[in-house]
């Protein structure tokens, strides 16, 4: 398995260095078959703060673009079924993917709720204002 960093996949997605882009390409085509691409869930992190800030993307593109590689063989997420919770909660609207992740692996961790000053993060469920 070969693992990922952030700006491979902002390559392939906004193409805004083609030549990069069509390396990043190339390794997907490579490792289509064997599902052999490792995402961190820091790395979608990262996409998704990218995407939106130097990007200027909109919430649905850059839910798309998660969902894309929430779908493809090729790709082995760290943490699948929490990026899945955190994609619904994320296409809701209001929240940052970040958050909404925090709170999808806090719950399948098992946790009662999960304290934060971020006021927008609080319409998620489980998380309590200090």
């Amino acid at each position: 398995m070969i693992a990922l960093d952030t700006n491979v996949l902002v390559r392939l997605l906004v193409r805004d260095d083609e030549a990069q882009a069509q390396r990043a390409r190339a390794a997907f085509d490579t490792h289509a078959e064997d599902g052999g691409l490792f995402v961190a869930d820091m790395v979608l992190v990262e996409l998704c703060w990218t995407l939106a800030r130097s990007c200027g993307l909109p919430r649905a593109d850059i839910a798309r673009a998660v969902r894309a590689l929430a779908d493809n063989a090729s790709i082995a997420l760290e943490s699948p079924a929490a990026v899945k919770r955190a994609l619904v909660g994320f296409e809701a609207g209001g929240v940052d993917f970040p958050d909404c992740l925090i709170v999808a692996k806090a719950d399948i961790a098992g946790c009662a709720r999960i304290l934060s000053f971020d006021k927008r993060m609080a319409v998620l469920p489980g998380v309590e204002l200090l």
